[in-house]
């Protein structure tokens, strides 16, 4: 049987009418399972009985555990689920004054293996699958009914456009009106730099926004920061971005964690604004917040002499500051030292 949550709206309407059943009644079922959080067939009074039947005989309510929920000082709470396959990954919920973002993962670890992130330490297993992904959102909404999430990020442990179809297929999910009705323009998609499937999401033109992760503006720093950078150089990389912002009409923003000794110099602050000068994009300076021996924040002083020459040169830019330190809240801290690792 398959999982309810892992079908959008237009493959339910056609299973449906291939079985002779209205079509009009796969939005009944939307907003039973998404807007009334309904986990159970029978509780859906205003669809026909042959249509509960049919949803009975195919499908099911799966939900992924809880296996641990943490709570920062300043708000931040991540949430380690464990999968069917006893598989483990993360979520983080970010509130903040204005709005409330939820960091989704989109795989089981990573291919990619950048040196500063936990997401790649145990390498890779598997993609997600959408109904995975639908789940997180689900269940940390269910968590924080105070709150509500106003923004989701595809940011979380693994490379989202690796992921490609079950990542769009859980954003077809997510917007769809007659159920969680959420706003593209809310979603983000981040991405370590692959150059095709950025292409064939700037032809897609979904009117999602994309977040590049950059963290140098030298090709051999980025490559040893970064190994995807040896196959889709920035030279490459940049020019996907300017096509995805052509389709787009709107900027992209490029992440950048400030390393001390690795790409926080004014050298490395000149690179990065010549690089962005002609793009039309926003820049998140983030200082270091990993557990790694090898690398740290740089200064206050030398952060300031970075940020001068990017305002000098008219780049537009936000220092974040780093979230849920107490509780390891990057990507990959608490699924890589909980014993549960799969």
């Amino acid at each position: 049987m398959l999982n309810i949550y892992d079908i959008t709206l237009k493959e339910l309407q056609g299973q449906l009418v291939s079985k002779g059943l209205p079509r009009f009644a796969a939005a009944q079922i939307f907003g039973w399972i998404y807007k009334k959080r309904a986990e159970d067939f029978d509780l859906m009074t205003d669809i026909s009985k042959g249509s509960r039947v049919f949803l009975k005989k195919n499908f099911q309510f799966i939900k992924a555990d809880i296996l641990k929920q943490e709570k920062s000082l300043d708000g931040t709470e991540k949430f380690l689920f464990k999968l069917e396959d006893l598989s483990s990954i993360e979520t983080v919920f970010i509130p903040e004054k204005k709005r409330s973002t939820l960091c989704i993962s989109t795989q089981v670890g990573c291919k990619y293996r950048c040196e500063f992130c936990a997401s790649g330490f145990n390498g890779f297993k598997r993609n997600l699958r959408a109904c995975e992904m639908i789940n997180q959102y689900l269940q940390v909404c269910d968590s924080i009914p105070s709150q509500g999430i106003t923004n989701i990020v595809f940011m979380g442990i693994g490379e989202p456009l690796d992921n490609f179809d079950n990542l769009i297929k859980t954003i077809e999910i997510l917007t769809a009106s007659k159920g969680l009705a959420l706003s593209k323009k809310k979603i983000s998609i981040s991405t370590c730099g692959l150059v095709p499937q950025i292409d064939k999401l700037s032809a897609l033109n979904l009117g999602v926004r994309l977040s590049v992760s950059l963290h140098s503006a030298d090709e051999a720093v980025r490559s040893k920061l970064m190994p995807i950078n040896k196959k889709y150089p920035l030279g490459k990389l940049l020019k996907s971005v300017r096509g995805f912002i052509r389709s787009s009409k709107e900027a992209v923003t490029f992440e950048y964690v400030l390393i001390k000794d690795i790409n926080a110099s004014q050298d490395d602050a000149k690179r990065l604004a010549k690089a962005l000068g002609p793009i039309k994009s926003k820049l998140n300076l983030i200082l270091y917040n990993g557990s790694s021996s090898e690398f740290k924040a740089p200064e206050k002083e030398q952060v300031d002499s970075f940020k001068e020459i990017l305002l000098k040169a008219g780049i537009f830019f936000t220092l974040r500051k780093p979230r849920g330190q107490d509780i390891s809240a990057a990507c990959g801290q608490l699924r890589a030292r909980h014993k549960l690792i799969r």
